[in-house]
């Protein structure tokens, strides 16, 4: 390992110009810190890791550039499960080299300055008395630097690295990039003392901190994505400099097993809602989780105070829709797939007969899923509302996001008042990634599934799952074993709509095969031709709804099977695809401003 990875990082290499640098680096962090008086209690400390947790860097998008929600902007932006209503440009390969900024800018490399500051003070701290506060403090800002360089990771790979803060002199500034593998043993460094640090939340209620439980989850994330990362890119222009894909594996493989058997000793983490007729939509539309087993961490809403706007999880979908992939990816009941060009015509025939999860995702006109249920009279879901520029309001794809939506309300309140939590953590994540790391290390057995996979079938009624899989039509990767693949679609339909999909697309090293050439589509046009609202037997009262509803039905094009394209023609033309390229945009570029700064920090491939 390089000696620099050791040595000071905050700002880096980042800055514009010289001047500004010096200038910057100067500034103490959080900016009103007096070493004179600061540094004297424990109480000191919790002050300003608590800055942490309101750093929009660090909780509210964890890659440090321009994002909703915590798995950052590409990852509600749209992919090949879930539609924004403007097509994803990196996605089709226009990312550009900027020139500065993007993510690699003086403001985006903050969060770590004030972070490895106050590793750098925290020990001046001489309460003996509150030795086990001072570790639970130092445990979180680990914690924080974990996700901080997760973010970075997941957007350019290699990364300059440090544990102290940088000063003007400091050498790292004229370095080059750590390899990809040593940013994640350094990552797992800090966690595994996280974990070792932070108190664990046990069978008690959520106080809103990090507990060792959610270090545990986030170490296990960033193993398992690191892992197949390394795996699937061994031969590629984005591997790592040493292949470490086995050990991270194992190590996601454990951490997350070991959370597996806190749940059976303890009881915490678990599932909730097991055997509930909604129990899997309900897990994602409440307002606060402090006693929720499954949610092992939240942004809580506050009116006036915590707000967020996590868009997927509001009113009619948040701009987003299902894409026609996602639906067909959705087992039988009795967990057999559809075969090809099953009866999908109308919302409820996509939906009889399938894995309940799929009705508890996207808004079916069946009379039972809400609007508002507090509306007098209750308003239910009766047709989407198409076009884009509608917004917060609107599903291009016909396939209306349910899941999220919190219906308890008369009406949906201000779009900046979004009032449920925003989830971070959760065990049924846990459970899948066990799974497939174990799957990955090919090890697995009927016993881990029946601990993982199967325990969230069975919270939805669903078959188990054993080892031996059928070959299934709709797999999507021709070389892997069906085990993988069919752990891979349990993770596409439990973590349907929640983010998780561009990052899984990412690390599978599978864009050539999931999204570039791809067109995407939606639900079958025809459905909504001809349709009346005063037909219908939960009419909607409205005026010029339905004015308003036959001008977008008329607006939208169909492929030659009858499906929406919610793009019409705008994603190039409307006839080739998506024009994703294999070489090159699975990370972003840098900046040149940082490359003329600092040529040993070299471009990303196929940014020349």
């Amino acid at each position: 390992m390089k000696k620099i990875q050791y040595i000071a990082i905050a700002a880096l290499m980042l800055f514009t110009t010289v001047s500004c640098n010096d200038e910057f680096m100067e500034k103490r962090p959080l900016d009103k810190i007096n070493d004179g008086y600061y540094w004297k209690s424990v109480n000191d400390l919790k002050l300003y890791v608590n800055n942490l947790y309101n750093r929009n860097d660090l909780l509210a998008r964890d890659d440090g550039w321009a994002t909703m929600g915590p798995h950052g902007w590409d990852a509600t932006d749209g992919s090949d499960t879930e539609i924004y209503f403007k097509y994803n440009t990196r996605l089709n390969g226009e990312n550009t080299i900027p020139d500065n900024g993007n993510g690699w800018g003086t403001s985006d490399w903050e969060a770590l300055r004030d972070i490895n500051y106050f590793l750098d003070n925290y020990k001046k701290v001489e309460e003996t008395a509150g030795e086990e506060a001072v570790k639970q403090y130092v445990g979180e800002a680990l914690f924080f630097r974990a996700i901080f360089y997760f973010g970075k990771l997941k957007r350019y790979g290699d990364l300059p690295l440090s544990a102290t803060t940088v000063t003007p002199t400091s050498e790292i500034l004229y370095q080059n990039r750590s390899p990809r593998n040593e940013v994640v043993d350094f990552i797992m460094n800090d966690l595994d003392k996280a974990v070792n640090y932070l108190p664990a939340r046990g069978s008690g209620s959520w106080n809103g901190r990090v507990t060792k439980e959610t270090a545990m989850a986030l170490q296990a994330r960033i193993a398992l994505y690191e892992g197949t990362w390394e795996k699937y890119h061994a031969n590629d222009n984005f591997k790592a400099a040493v292949n470490q894909s086995a050990q991270f594996l194992e190590k996601a493989a454990k951490v997350s097993g070991d959370l597996i058997t806190l749940s059976g000793t303890n009881g915490y983490p678990a599932l909730v809602g097991v055997g509930a007729e909604n129990g899997y939509r309900d897990l994602f539309n409440q307002p606060n989780y402090d006693s929720n087993k499954e949610v092992i961490f939240y942004r809580k809403y506050l009116t006036g105070a915590s707000t967020n706007h996590w868009s997927g999880y509001s009113y009619c979908s948040g701009g987003r829709g299902a894409s026609k992939n996602l639906i067909d990816s959705y087992l039988k009941l009795d967990g057999t797939p559809v075969a090809p060009g099953y009866d999908d015509a109308t919302l409820l025939k996509a939906a009889e007969g399938r894995d309940p999860r799929l009705e508890q995702t996207i808004q079916i006109n069946d009379g039972k899923h809400y609007v508002w249920e507090q509306a007098n009279p209750k308003r239910y879901f009766i047709a989407p509302i198409f076009d884009g520029w509608d917004g917060d309001e609107s599903a291009l794809t016909g396939y209306s996001i349910y899941k999220g939506h919190n219906f308890r309300y008369t009406n949906s309140g201000d779009y900046s008042d979004v009032r449920n939590g925003l989830l971070y953590f959760r065990y049924g994540e846990v459970l899948l990634i066990y799974a497939e790391a174990k799957a990955e290390l090919g090890t697995i057995t009927q016993a881990d599934l029946d601990k993982s996979i199967n325990k969230l079938r069975e919270r939805v009624g669903m078959p188990n799952m054993t080892t031996s899989v059928a070959i299934d039509p709709n797999f999507e990767f021709a070389n892997l074993s069906p085990v993988i693949q069919a752990i891979r679609r349990e993770r596409k339909v439990e973590l349907a709509c929640e983010g998780f999909r561009s990052d899984d697309i990412m690390r599978w090293a599978a864009a050539g095969e999931l999204i570039a050439g791809k067109i995407p589509v939606g639900a079958k046009l025809a459905q909504w031709q001809g349709f009346k609202f005063s037909e219908q037997p939960l009419g909607e009262s409205e005026v010029g709804r339905q004015e308003a509803f036959e001008g977008r039905i008329a607006g939208l094009v169909t492929d030659a099977n009858g499906y929406i394209k919610p793009f019409k023609n705008t994603l190039n033309g409307g006839t080739e695809g998506y024009k994703f390229n294999v070489n090159r945009d699975y990370l972003y570029p840098i900046p040149t401003n940082q490359l003329t700064l600092n040529p040993d920090l070299k471009q990303n491939p196929g940014g020349n």
